[in-house]
């Protein structure tokens, strides 16, 4: 809820004192404040003003606070504001409108049954961007739910949603001079992504036609949503995408794709004059109805493959001058910000179109890791960072058994809120100005539903308010986890269908190698937290050891399961992870097989180090093959060896599969391998969920080296995260 204007006081260089006529009082202690974000600096007193919500939040507000304008205020951050709170008052100022309206999301977020907490707050965010991103594309959510977010990030002060407006699914805002885009392409055959886009019947519909699946934004439902998130203080920034990711403009407008055919093309044909008509009719239309300053072209993922065939295509590379079809991208983003900057806009895109060269005052979102984002830093461009591995809100928050069918990956809320969008080691100070924001991307190929979509993005939307909000150094996991939990029934009072948190235990370990030992730390994201575990692989009972804070290191192997309790009860399934530092760990590893350089996880050691992967395999401890894993382990001497096992994942959704088979050979000298036997594969290549196999070989045997054969047989990863040796 959008709380009722207040009347504001304009003052030029005065501060201000003012005394409220409110009850005060002053209870011994104050409980926890849950603000979210933190404040840049907050100073919390002992006593409550006692004042409700009727008084502070109503129509007749400004009768009892009154909202000081100064425009001596901090000048360099324009969302800045300051609230004191103590026994004579509450005193809000601000230099800007947009100041006092977070000071006021600040209010309501510290207005308790005792009242308003005694505080004295200075406050600011860290970066100016602070963004949600919502592929509407793949999924359509009427403009209900997007008001609802709307109000959901204006209270957490997010202040930019990205709408992905257009894609393969469907074209989703209504355009004048092309109105086959949402009567032709806005609705398909099916609901379900997956069944639709590998089905061999993946088809566009006309509207209207009966259980067509789909649906757009007119002009006057974008107006709406323009001006409900302008009094919200919230851009909208519109994603309209070129040169692909589109499929449903070229099945309308066939004539802009290199085949001239329905369902033949991608990407735009670039050496066409009407593709560049297309896109400034489009982009004047969508100008016309977002104020934004930034227009998301997209730039990401272009097939390319007609380029290099097409006439036109090769025609307009040889008279520019080309040398490969990456500038064929390159001339499409320069001329789209050519377009732009003529109407006082900026051009802002995905990381890909550094693509045969930045176009000259683009803003580049580097979601493909932070490589993009360093690059064109250094370059002086201004960077949103929003890599996937820490910043995609469709992967998995918890074990994949327990949750909806999602891509793939595993972001839980911790894990989102341990990234710092500034990459310190690789930007100088100045490079670092360039990054001027951080954002979150939800994509929807999996997410059919408001209800879903809300579940996906909260509470994890929470840590990126804070990440983009507080300064780095006033952030820790530890302070903000009890204040995460404490907003989960808040989410549920504004109506959000939030993940309630996770009954799971993280276990993180810490590889000794001088102490020849692993330290082992428990976490949970719910708090408080009775955590009871054990080291054996036995059920946690109410009568196992009570994790306060350590557990012993281990020097040899333990198998930890661990769980919640709570009203001695045990919560969810107990989670598990074995810890082993074994014989191999540090031992000279040499790869007869081709490495993938993408995910090399901890280098070339990383199948030796001791610590086991977890639920993905962007997580740094997997590590990931394009072709057959052939590998050999040299102990350093001659040894007795009774046991070694290897553990592979399977995700087929981005097309992680399990080995057909592994293969274990051992040597005295490393030239002659004697083969000691082969694990099959247990896991069907059809089995859509997360899953994970241990290929276990036991024996006796006398080897310095050890070898393992893993063979893919589907063409596609194979990923493995730890190799060990008994």
């Amino acid at each position: 809820m959008l709380l009722p204007k207040c009347s504001y006081k304009k003052l030029t260089g005065i501060v201000v004192a003012y005394s409220l006529f409110l009850v005060a009082c002053s209870p011994k202690e104050v409980s926890q404040i849950d603000l979210i974000p933190k404040p840049a600096n907050m100073k919390i007193n002992v006593g409550y003003f006692k004042v409700d919500s009727n008084q502070i939040f109503s129509d007749e507000s400004s009768q009892f606070i009154h909202y000081i304008i100064d425009d001596s205020f901090d000048k360099s951050n324009p969302e800045g504001y300051e609230l004191i709170v103590n026994d004579q008052g509450i005193a809000v100022k601000a230099g800007t409108d947009t100041g006092l309206f977070y000071a006021r999301q600040t209010l309501r977020q510290l207005l308790t049954d005792k009242g308003i907490p005694y505080v004295d707050i200075h406050d600011a965010p860290r970066f100016p961007y602070r963004g949600l991103h919502l592929d509407v594309s793949r999924h359509f959510f009427p403009k209900e739910e997007i008001l609802k977010l709307l109000d959901i990030m204006s209270y957490y002060k997010l202040n930019n949603l990205h709408m992905h407006l257009t894609d393969a699914g469907g074209w989703r805002i209504q355009m004048d001079k092309y109105p086959k885009l949402t009567s032709e392409t806005a609705y398909r055959t099916e609901s379900d992504w997956q069944k639709w886009w590998d089905g061999k019947d993946r088809k566009y519909l006309p509207e209207g036609t009966p259980g067509a699946y789909g649906g757009y934004y007119t002009k006057d439902d974008i107006r709406e949503i323009v001006a409900y998130a302008a009094e919200r203080h919230i851009n909208i920034i519109p994603e309209i995408e070129f040169p692909g990711h589109s499929d449903e403009v070229l099945f309308a407008y066939p004539e802009l794709s290199c085949s001239g055919k329905p369902y033949m093309n991608g990407d735009f044909c670039i050496g066409n004059p009407k593709t560049f008509t297309f896109m400034e009719d489009v982009l004047s239309e969508v100008i016309d109805l977002f104020p934004s300053e930034y227009i998301h072209v997209g730039g990401d993922e272009a097939g390319k493959g007609s380029w290099k065939t097409c006439p036109k295509c090769q025609a307009l590379m040889k008279k520019e001058g080309m040398k490969d079809v990456d500038e064929l991208q390159s001339y499409m983003i320069h001329k789209a910000e050519d377009f732009l900057i003529s109407k006082g806009r900026k051009l802002i895109g995905w990381d890909e179109i550094l693509e045969g060269g930045l176009a000259p005052e683009a803003t580049v979102m580097s979601w493909r890791g932070e490589n993009g984002g360093i690059k064109s830093a250094r370059m002086g461009h201004d960077v949103i960072m929003t890599p996937g591995g820490y910043m995609y809100f469709d992967f998995y928050q918890a074990d994949p058994k327990t949750q909806p069918y999602a891509i793939g990956g595993y972001t839980p809320v911790k894990h989102v809120y341990s990234y710092n969008p500034v990459p310190v080691d690789s930007l100088t100070a100045e490079e670092s100005k360039h990054i001027i924001g951080v954002q979150a991307n939800t994509w929807t190929e999996y997410i059919q539903t408001a209800d879903h979509l809300e579940y996906m993005m909260f509470p994890r939307a929470l840590a990126l308010a804070e990440i983009a909000w507080t300064p780095q150094e006033q952030r820790s996991w530890q302070d903000f986890k009890p204040r995460m939990n404490a907003n989960i029934p808040v989410l549920q009072k504004m109506g959000i269908n939030t993940f309630t948190l996770s009954d799971e235990i993280e276990t993180v370990m810490k590889v000794d190698t001088v102490k020849k030992q692993i330290e082992v730390v428990l976490d949970a994201e719910k708090y408080p937290a009775e955590i009871r575990y054990t080291t054996d692989g036995t059920t946690p009972t109410l009568s196992s050891t009570l994790y306060k804070g350590t557990i012993a290191a281990v020097k040899d192997s333990a198998y930890i399961k661990a769980a919640i309790f709570r009203d001695g009860k045990l919560q969810g399934t107990p989670t598990e992870k074995k810890v082993d530092y074994h014989r191999g760990i540090n031992k000279p590893i040499h790869y007869n097989s081709k490495l993938y350089s993408g995910y090399m996880a901890g280098g070339m050691n990383a199948l030796l180090d001791g610590y086991r992967g977890g639920l993905t395999y962007l997580d740094g401890r997997w590590q990931g093959y394009l072709n057959d894993l052939d590998c050999v382990v040299d102990m350093e001497e001659v040894t007795g060896i009774h046991k070694v096992s290897i553990r592979f994942m399977q995700l087929i959704g981005p097309g992680v599969f399990q080995p057909g088979k592994v293969e274990l050979l051992t040597s005295e000298d490393g030239e002659n391998f004697i083969p000691q036997g082969v694990v099959p594969t247990t896991i069907s290549n059809k089995d859509k969920d997360l899953s994970f196999q241990e290929y276990i070989f036991f024996g006796d045997w006398n080897a310095r080296y050890v070898r393992l054969k893993a063979t893919e047989v589907n063409n596609a990863f194979i990923f493995t995260d730890e190799i060990v040796i008994w």
